[in-house]
C-alpha cells in the first residue's frame, strides 16, 4: 500500500506528540483520521476539534466504520503500545497493514528531501528552530516536530510546494533507522534507552547505522566530540559544529542582560549579529545546528537572522511561565542526566548569582535504575531539589528502584525534599524561591499552571 492508496488512517496511541503530527498530516490530506489513546488530554481534544475521531477505551467495538476497509486503511501505532493491546491485535489478525509511526516518516523521506535532527537531547528544539527558519524563508518546508511550537501553536507545518520535510529523528526503539535523510544533524550521543539497547556500545552502533542511511549527495552535520563512528557514504558532505569549534561555530559571543548575541561562522557564509529569541546558553549549540541545516537547504542570511530572533520556543523546553526580577518559574523537558546538567548550567549562566531550585520527576524505572548516580550528580549542581516519585510511562515497577536511589546519592549538604507529586503544590506554597524549574518528561508539567498561580500570589506578580 502506498500513501496515495490510503483513504483512512487509524492511530493507536493517538495522543502522542509524534503521532499527532502525522494525524494532522493526514487530516490536511483529506483522509479520515481516528484512533485510540488511554486518556484524553488537551492535545487529543484539539485533534478531535480538527476532525479526528478518538476514543479512550481499548475496545475493537468502538472502532468507527470508516476504518473497516483493510484495503484502504492504514493502522499506525507507537512502540509504547503493548503487544497485547486489543485493538492492535484486532487489526493484525484481520490482515490490516499495521506500521510504526517511524515507517510512515520513512516513506516521506524517500519522496522528499528530509532534514532530520537526531541526538540524545537537543533534537526537539533544534528541529523546531530549523522548521521556523525554513517556514518563514523562501525555501519553505513541511515539518513533523516533537513538541508544540510557540510560534505556530502546533507540532506540524505543511507546505504544498517545498521539497523539504523537517523531522525529529527518534532513536527510541531504533525508529530513526526507517528514515533516509537528505541531511541530518546529530546533537549528542549520550547513552540512553538501555532498556532497548542493553549497552552503550549498542546505542552508539545505532547512531552509526543511522549515518549510513543519509542519501547520496546529502550532508552530515555532527557535533564535535561524539563517541560514535559515523558510516556515511563517500559522497556525503561532512561538517562539524559546536559553540566554539567545528566548521560551524559562534564568535564574538555576548551573554548578559537577558540576551545572547553572536556571529555565526560557517563554510557556507558567515552571518553576523545572530540573536537568540530564547536566550538560554544551550540554544547556542542548538541554533548553530539549525542554521547549518537551513543554509544547506538554501535559506539566506537575512532570513536566518530574522528567524533566530523571532523564534519563541517549544512547550516544555525552557518554557518560561514567570520571569521577573523577584521570581523566575519555568519548565523544561530535560529527563536524561546530561540534559539536566546542561539545563542547570544554562540557567546558572543566564541567571548568574541567583538561587536555583528544581522540582524533578524521574521518567521510567529503567532509566532511573541505569543512571541514578548521574542524575544525582547533575541535580547536585542545584541549590535545592524537590524530588518526586517516578513517572512509569510504559513500564511496570522494578523492585528496589525508586526516587530514593537518586535522593540518597545527592550532595549531602544541599537542601532536598523527597515527596509524591501530589505534595508538590503544598511544598511550593511553603517554600521561598528565586529561580524554580520543573524538570522531567512525565506528567508533573500538568501542575505548572497551578504552581504559577501559587507563585504569582506569593510574590505579587500580575498575570502576564
Amino acid at each position: 500500500m502506498t500513501l496515495d492508496d490510503i483513504h483512512s488512517v487509524y492511530f493507536i496511541g493517538a495522543g502522542g506528540i509524534g503521532m499527532s503530527a502525522l494525524e494532522r498530516y493526514f487530516l490536511a490530506k483529506g483522509r479520515a483520521v481516528g484512533g485510540y489513546d488511554r486518556t484524553p488530554c488537551a492535545l487529543t481534544r484539539t485533534l478531535e476539534a480538527e476532525g479526528a475521531q478518538i476514543h479512550y477505551d481499548d475496545d475493537p467495538a468502538l472502532i468507527p466504520a470508516a476504518f473497516a476497509d483493510k484495503a484502504h486503511t492504514l493502522v499506525v501505532y507507537t512502540p509504547a503500545i503493548p503487544a497485547d493491546h486489543r485493538e492492535l491485535q484486532h487489526f493484525r489478525s484481520a490482515g490490516f497493514e499495521v506500521v510504526k509511526r517511524a515507517q510512515v516518516l520513512g516513506v516521506l523521506t524517500r519522496g522528499m528531501k528530509g532534514l532530520c535532527v537526531a541526538g540524545t537531547h537537543g533534537k526537539t528544539t533544534t528541529t523546531a528552530m530549523l522548521a521556523h527558519i525554513l517556514h518563514q524563508s523562501h525555501v519553505g518546508c513541511s515539518a513533523f516536530l516533537g513538541g508544540i511550537t510557540k510560534n505556530y501553536g502546533t507540532n506540524y507545518l505543511f507546505s504544498p510546494t517545498s521539497p523539504y520535510v523537517v523531522i525529529e529523528a527518534d532513536e527510541f526503539d531504533r525508529s530513526f533507522h526507517h528514515l533516509r535523510p537528505y541531511a541530518t544533524a546529530i546533537t549528542s550521543t549520550d547513552a540512553d534507552h538501555l532498556d532497548i539497547y542493553g549497552t552503550e556500545e549498542a546505542y552508539l552502533e545505532s547512531f552509526a547505522h543511522y549515518t549510513s542511511l543519509i542519501q547520496p549527495g546529502g550532508a552530515l552535520v555532527a557535533h564535535t566530540g561524539l563517541k560514535m563512528q559515523e558510516r556515511a557514504g563517500s559522497d556525503v558532505t561532512r561538517y562539524t559544529y559546536a559553540r566554539h569549534e567545528g566548521l560551524f561555530h559562534a564568535e564574538n559571543l555576548s551573554i548578559g542582560g537577558g540576551r545572547i548575541v553572536f556571529d555565526f561562522c560557517s563554510p557556507l557564509g558567515r552571518i553576523d549579529g545572530i540573536e537568540l529569541g530564547v536566550p538560554v546558553s544551550i540554544n547556542i549549540d542548538n541554533g548553530i545546528a539549525a542554521m547549518a541545516l537551513a543554509q544547506i537547504a538554501g535559506a539566506t542570511a537575512d532570513e536566518i537572522r530574522r528567524a533566530m530572533a523571532s523564534y519563541s520556543g517549544v512547550d516544555r523546553r525552557f518554557d518560561f511561565k514567570i520571569k521577573t526580577d523577584r521570581i523566575v518559574f519555568l519548565s523544561d523537558y530535560a529527563h536524561h542526566p546530561e540534559e539536566i546538567r546542561q539545563s542547570i548550567l544554562s540557567l546558572r549562566e543566564v541567571f548568574d548569582g541567583r538561587r536555583i531550585a528544581a522540582i524533578f520527576q524521574p521518567h521510567l524505572y529503567t532509566r532511573t535504575r541505569d543512571f541514578y548516580p548521574q542524575f544525582a550528580d547533575a541535580l547536585s549542581l542545584l541549590d535545592e531539589v524537590i524530588l518526586t516519585d517516578i513517572y512509569p510511562a510504559r513500564e511496570q515497577p522494578i523492585e528496589g528502584v525508586s526516587s530514593r536511589l537518586i535522593y540518597d546519592a545527592l550532595r549531602p549538604d544541599m537542601q532536598r525534599t523527597l515527596c509524591t507529586k501530589d505534595q508538590v503544590r503544598d511544598i511550593v506554597a511553603r517554600g521561598d524561591y528565586d529561580v524554580l524549574v520543573v524538570l522531567g518528561a512525565g506528567d508533573l508539567d500538568n501542575q505548572c499552571a497551578d504552581l504559577a498561580d501559587i507563585l504569582r500570589r506569593k510574590y505579587g506578580v500580575e498575570q502576564g
